[in-house]
């Protein structure tokens, strides 16, 4: 199933339809764009047809001086079977030769009064976004200090409790019980809520509360990009856990590696502080790499300076 079709780009943007309206629901499979410009110049060797093409002044003026068959001959290559649309900008005039060919191989050409480059990002970030590779996962995200933090673990083990004790605390709830996470470029995972759940948590015993109506506006975010995972486990006395914090576990989402903590979970323990310090111990080690390089750095230069003092008392001497 395509999620996005040009129809959907003709609403969002609130283009102009020309021609080629059969062609509405063709899927677009790619947020690449193309600025047919040497395939205006009769070069169709390398041509991507299967990306939305762009017609600016610099194309449109240099078709205007063509011959009229070639004029006619170019349209009709440009216009292919798995072209998803072609966009005319700047609000110019379309060639009567593209209308024609896009008519005749239902390709729809649109109209936008904004320049070239301008449009050219506003669609593809809307593409990049409309087409980057989602997943759903069982848990609970929260922004904690800035720091997007995905709570997992099995049913009943207390993550919605958690979260709300941590909203209670000043922190944002992303999402509850199901967080819908899609990957930007290739490490950034950006977790929302899905809209029929937004804003709600499911409290055993309690039922369903919506936080912002308790907690205000300020308690909720609709989406942040997730930077730590921290998987909550019932007391196991058999196993290992890591006191020191020394071992990094990694959990992989869609292609993305985030790092990932283990906390056992007893009862009298407060989890929501445990996070708090968790999410601030991440923020300084992310923070912190060079602080502890630069201390390092500036002992030894310290050291250094000590011993060439030294050295200089040995030669007044």
């Amino acid at each position: 199933m395509p999620k996005v079709r040009t129809k959907d780009i003709l609403e969002k943007f609130k283009l102009e339809l020309i021609s080629g309206e059969e062609g509405i629901n063709r899927p677009i499979t790619m947020s690449d764009i193309s600025r047919p410009g040497i395939e205006m110049a009769g070069y169709f060797e390398f041509y991507p047809a299967e990306r939305i093409q762009f017609l600016g002044m610099t194309e449109l003026s240099f078709f205007a001086e063509l011959s009229q068959r070639e004029k006619v001959s170019r349209m009709e290559r440009l216009c292919t079977d798995i072209t998803p649309a072609i966009i005319i900008t700047r609000g110019l005039e379309v060639p009567p030769e593209l209308i024609e060919a896009s008519e005749r191989e239902s390709v729809p050409v649109l109209r936008t009064n904004m320049k070239t480059t301008r449009f050219s990002s506003r669609l593809t970030n809307y593409l990049e976004s409309k087409l980057a590779p989602t997943t759903a996962v069982h848990g609970v995200l929260v922004d904690v200090y800035g720091i997007g933090v995905l709570i997992t673990g099995k049913s009943g083990v207390g993550k919605s409790e958690t979260a709300l004790e941590l909203v209670k605390r000043g922190h944002r709830l992303v999402a509850d019980d199901c967080v819908e996470i899609r990957q930007e470029d290739q490490d950034t995972l950006i977790g929302t809520s899905p809209e029929l759940i937004e804003h709600l948590l499911e409290i055993r015993g309690l039922g369903i509360i919506n936080v912002m109506t308790l907690f205000g506006a300020g308690a909720v975010r609709s989406n942040k990009r997730i930077t730590l995972v921290i998987n909550l486990e019932l007391w196991d006395p058999k196993k290992q856990y890591d006191r020191l914090g020394l071992d990094e576990e990694k959990m992989k989402i869609i292609d993305t590696d985030v790092t990932k903590l283990t906390v056992p979970v007893r009862p009298g323990r407060n989890l929501a502080v445990i996070i708090e310090v968790a999410a601030m111990n991440y923020r300084l080690k992310r923070m912190g790499v060079n602080a502890a390089q630069q201390f390092t750095e500036r002992l030894s230069d310290v050291i250094e300076e000590a011993d060439h003092d030294h050295d200089h008392e040995h030669e007044d001497m």
